[in-house]
């Protein structure tokens, strides 16, 4: 089954309609397809589209591909082992713990591919996409959704639903219209990506500047990226924290542009940064309102981002097996989703949250940084945690020790996760 083109007649009615075909409502349409049900797939955009990203898969994100069951997509990609840390006049390759769980190797793909990927294999699986169309409003009848309005080409048109899966991205207008909340008194990104002729385009590591500067200098509350693409270019891009209270005011241009700059000789760049594109990410469950009787939001419209590195594949993923699950184990999920998702990811996000908002904090960039950008060992950890890569089970010390400052965290926080 292909894509359906803008002219093609929005249907009447389906079982389950997935709102925002990326990785999250395309994988959740591909669960779902596949047990059966009747899924619409809808997006505005038309197919392959941008999508501003680093591109940058970790082993869990490529782990949740292979049970997706799309194992062969990143074959000829770059297979990555891990991270090249850089700052403060040190260097330390790291490679990515957790290889036992994970797998031992992560990988980048553009966002332009990649998603267009999945949505392919969602229609593969039988689901129907319709492209180039919004979904605008909603009508609920007693708490539920008994039809979305869908707009397109100055036409709209009602869509009878059973439930709703809402994975229209980090803004979601869908989800704003049924209640859900962005908090930014928690930490918040602010990145752009560009993309650069590279001479280590094939490279197996991730490239990774833990001292990010602007033009003039100043130290900046973030980290700068290079990740290798395997098609003769790499992903340069920057990302900074922010909360309402202390707001990233910069120029993200000249800070990309100033970055690939410092890394062009390292990185054997031979081409200006090129495509800039910029976005806001509201992360680690920074949002409410995220379910109804019979809808959920689920992926970067949940803020199921790491507050630590603004990586969201991996949760879009799974976020989407989660809810194809609780599609055939609930009848009202207005409680039951935000409890799982605060069951699954809550303890995490509130000790990254706690930590990313003290990296907000100029003092401590370098006061953290630059010694321990020197031990292995430390760095280590840093990545494991930065790449998602802890578990329920682990039970070592540093997944303990992470684990109990979640907890600590979440008791000192007026607002947890997904509340």
């Amino acid at each position: 089954m292909t894509s359906a083109t803008p002219g093609e007649a929005v249907p009447d009615s389906a079982d389950l309609l997935v709102v925002g075909a990326g990785p999250a409502g395309a994988a959740a349409a591909a669960h779902a397809a596949a047990r059966g049900s009747d899924v619409v797939l809808l997006d505005a955009a038309v197919f392959p589209r941008d999508k501003t990203c680093g591109d940058g898969l970790t082993p869990r994100a490529v782990t949740g591909l292979h049970r997706l069951g799309m194992s062969g997509l990143l074959d000829g990609r770059p297979r990555i082992r891990g991270l090249e840390l850089n700052g403060w006049g040190a260097r330390q390759r790291v490679d990515w713990p957790a290889a036992d769980r994970f797998g031992a190797y992560g990988s980048a793909i553009a966002r332009t591919e990649l998603d267009d990927a999945i949505r392919r294999f969602a229609l593969s699986r039988g689901a129907r996409m319709v492209s180039g169309a919004k979904a605008v409003g909603a009508q609920l009848v007693g708490g539920r959704i008994e039809s979305v309005t869908v707009g397109r080409d100055g036409e709209r048109r009602q869509i009878r639903v059973r439930d709703v899966i809402v994975a229209d991205g980090v803004r979601s207008a869908l989800g704003k219209s049924l209640g859900r909340r962005w908090h930014r008194d928690t930490a918040y990104g602010v990145a752009a990506r560009s993309y650069v002729d590279s001479g280590r385009s094939g490279d197996a590591w991730m490239g990774s500047h833990l001292e990010l500067r602007d033009p003039d200098g100043a130290l900046l509350p973030g980290y700068g990226w290079v990740f290798p693409l395997g098609d003769g270019t790499v992903n340069v891009g920057v990302g900074a924290l922010a909360t309402a209270g202390r707001p990233a005011s910069m120029a993200l241009r000249p800070v990309v542009e100033h970055y690939a700059r410092m890394v062009a000789g390292d990185w054997q760049l031979t081409s200006a940064p090129q495509r800039i594109a910029s976005a806001l990410l509201p992360m680690g469950g920074a949002v409410s309102g995220v379910a109804g009787a019979n809808w959920m939001l689920i992926g970067d419209a949940a803020a199921c981002v790491n507050p630590l590195n603004g990586e969201g594949i991996d949760y879009a993923i799974e976020t989407a097996a989660l809810a194809v699950d609780m599609l055939e184990s609930e009848h009202d999920y207005s409680v039951a989703w935000p409890g799982l998702l605060r069951s699954e990811y809550g303890v995490a996000f509130a000790a990254a949250r706690r930590a990313a908002g003290l990296l907000t904090v100029p003092q401590t960039v370098p006061l953290l940084g630059r010694p321990g950008i020197r031990s292995a060992r430390l760095m280590s950890a840093v990545v494991r945690v930065m790449g998602n890569l802890l578990t329920p089970d682990d039970a070592d010390l540093i997944a303990r020790a992470w684990r109990g400052a979640g907890r600590i965290a979440s008791t000192l926080e007026d607002r947890p996760p997904f509340s």
